[in-house]
Parts: C-alpha cells; sequence; structure tokens
C-alpha cells in the first residue's frame, strides 16, 4: 500500500530536473513510495545525462500505467519546454510550464491517482512572466482547489509546527488571529495527522504573549480573547488539544515526546525553533487544502547559479519527498475520526 508520489519538475531551467534524478537513484526511496515525476521528459533525459546516471525515461500517459521501478524515472509529459532551453536564465515558457506541472498534479490528486504531491522549486519572476501572477506555490495551490483555510506546517523528524498566520508583520498577525482561525488551525492539525495514520494526535497551542499572558500580567487578554474560544471548541468536538502554553516551553516540550503537533501564532514563533532543531531535515508542507492533498517542498529555490552544473545537492528534495510518503493520507483511516 505504497502511497504514489507525484513529483513536480518546477522551473526547467532551475535545479529541479538534476535533484530529481539524483533524488529517485536512491533505491530506498521505492520501499516507501511510488514516484512519479509530472514535467517535461525531455529535461529529465538531459539531467540523466547531466548527472552521469545510468537510470532511463519511461513516458506514461496516465499514473495507471506506471511501474514503479528503480532506475526507471516515469514521466506524465506535459512537453511544454522548448528542446533549447536555458539553464540558469528566467524564461517565460520555464514560467509557464512550471504552473502547468503543479495544475496536473492538483487534478490528479483531486481525482485521488496521486496520494501526495512534492514540488521541485519554481522562479517567481519566471511565473510571472508566463503569465501566471501567483506569489507562489501555495497560493496556486489554494486557487486551484478553491481553499480559503489552509495552513503552513513545519516538519522535522522531532517537531511537527503548524501555524496560524505567518508572511505578516507581527501586529498584523496578532490583529488577524482570532477564535475561529484558531478552532480552523487546530482542526486542519488533528485532520491532517489523522490522515496520516495518527488516530488520536496530541495538539498544543503557543500563547501569544510570554508566560501566555500569565492571567493577565502580560498583554491585553489576547489569549483569553482570541485562542481560548478556538481551543474549547475544538476539544469540544473531541479533538485532543490543550493549551495556551508558554511558547518558550512548549516547544522544548513537544520535542520531549508530550504533544504531537504545537500550533504557533505568528511565523517567527513556529520558524526559530523548527529551524534550530532541524534546518537540514526540515519540510515546508501546504496543510487544509480541499480534497485531503498534502503538498511537500524543498526548503530552497532554483539555484539559477548551479543549474546544469551537476553540482544541486538532492538531500532536501529527497526528505520532502518520504515526508511526502509518510504525511500522504491511508487507505486504512476511519473517516469518522476527522471529525
Amino acid at each position: 500500500m505504497k502511497p504514489i508520489i507525484g513529483i513536480t519538475m518546477g522551473d526547467g531551467a532551475g535545479v529541479g530536473p538534476e535533484i530529481i534524478v539524483k533524488a529517485l537513484q536512491h533505491q530506498s526511496l521505492y520501499d516507501i513510495c511510488k514516484p512519479v515525476v509530472i514535467g517535461d521528459a525531455k529535461m529529465i533525459e538531459k539531467a540523466i545525462r547531466i548527472v552521469n546516471s545510468s537510470a532511463i525515461v519511461r513516458v506514461v500517459d496516465n499514473v495507471s500505467e506506471a511501474r514503479y521501478e528503480y532506475g526507471v524515472i516515469e514521466v506524465v509529459d506535459l512537453d511544454l519546454l522548448p528542446a533549447d532551453l536555458v539553464f540558469g536564465q528566467v524564461q517565460a515558457a520555464a514560467g509557464n510550464a512550471a504552473f502547468h506541472y503543479l495544475a496536473k498534479a492538483i487534478e490528479l490528486a483531486l481525482g485521488n491517482q496521486i496520494a501526495a504531491i512534492c514540488t521541485a522549486p519554481l522562479n517567481k519572476e519566471a511565473l510571472h512572466k508566463g503569465g501566471h501572477l501567483y506569489p507562489g506555490h501555495t497560493e496556486i495551490l489554494a486557487s486551484l482547489t478553491d481553499t480559503e483555510d489552509y495552513s503552513m506546517m513545519l516538519y522535522t523528524p522531532n517537531l511537527k509546527v503548524i501555524h496560524l498566520t505567518t508572511h505578516v508583520g507581527l501586529l498584523k498577525a496578532i490583529e488577524m488571529i482570532n477564535p475561529e482561525r484558531t478552532y480552523k488551525v487546530v482542526k486542519l492539525a488533528h485532520d491532517t495527522l489523522v490522515r496520516a495514520g495518527m488516530s488520536a494526535p496530541r495538539i498544543a497551542v503557543c500563547g501569544i504573549n510570554p508566560h501566555a499572558g500569565e492571567n493577565g500580567l502580560f498583554g491585553n487578554g489576547e489569549e483569553e480573547e482570541k485562542l481560548i474560544p478556538g481551543i474549547k471548541r475544538a476539544e469540544a468536538e473531541g479533538i485532543c488539544v490543550t493549551g495556551p502554553y508558554p511558547a518558550d516551553t512548549l516547544f522544548y516540550r513537544a520535542v520531549r515526546g508530550d504533544f504531537d503537533m504545537v500550533v504557533a501564532c505568528y511565523h517567527d514563533q513556529g520558524h526559530a525553533p523548527v529551524k534550530v532543531l532541524g534546518i537540514e531535515s526540515g519540510v515546508n508542507i501546504t496543510a487544509g487544502l480541499k480534497g485531503g492533498v498534502i503538498r511537500t517542498s524543498v526548503d530552497h529555490g532554483t539555484a539559477f547559479d548551479i543549474a546544469g552544473l551537476n553540482k544541486a545537492d538532492e538531500q532536501s528534495l529527497l526528505t520532502a519527498i518520504r515526508v511526502a510518503a509518510e504525511m500522504a493520507p491511508k487507505p486504512s483511516v476511519d473517516k469518522s475520526l476527522l471529525g
């Protein structure tokens, strides 16, 4: 029952094709999942030559045709890129293609043909030049799945964190937090872990203020106003959630094993502990997408300066694929556990 993972090629002028080929040279990957590339076969073949791999490419029109054999890289070939695409340059064709690879992966995920999506990096400037005015992968995913409530989840082997807010200033972040958002993110954390096979995940919520406000000593009652009603609502639905806790001790407790997921209130509250504890193995997950779509990503960009030179390291992609396999919905999950 290994999950099928759709790996999108990203920007073909970047390191995406190379790191995909290098990652799929790890035979252990085939023990945990069935990888299929969504991109351009010609670029994967070019990358095979660049990295001196002995792999061969097999084009499949449908995922159902794939055999998932080690040494054979199977590609859903959209054939969107010119044969003379130049490595290391911003090109509209590459940006347009990167969008369509992701759109195809979303189509396959919503059709239950793949269990999760793992994305190689795209270039935002090329994406815009290609006519797709999105800030990045996350916004494309949200738009094409018609999702409004989603969140960034950071994953390491010892710590998993989901965020109430991310890329906004601190004052704006606190303003944006409310009981509804707290409830939705707690439930999202719960549902994501249940789909991944964890029957009763333990979730803990960080406080906004130092010492989680310490009964009104710090702040202006933000915990009582913005967090606690959402926590109680989720708890009343049978979700195992507690808090808010002081952030300065909560992450230690989570790493110790007291909790399966931490809800962070703002970007740095969640990102700093994860990066201190596991920046090399950290994976970004987009959670909450409609249809239960799980997406993981590498933690680096297109690296145009080294694209096509066989210098790119595949470890981040390898980790992202492995996490996608771990977080992919399990067929045996009891749907009643999703609340």
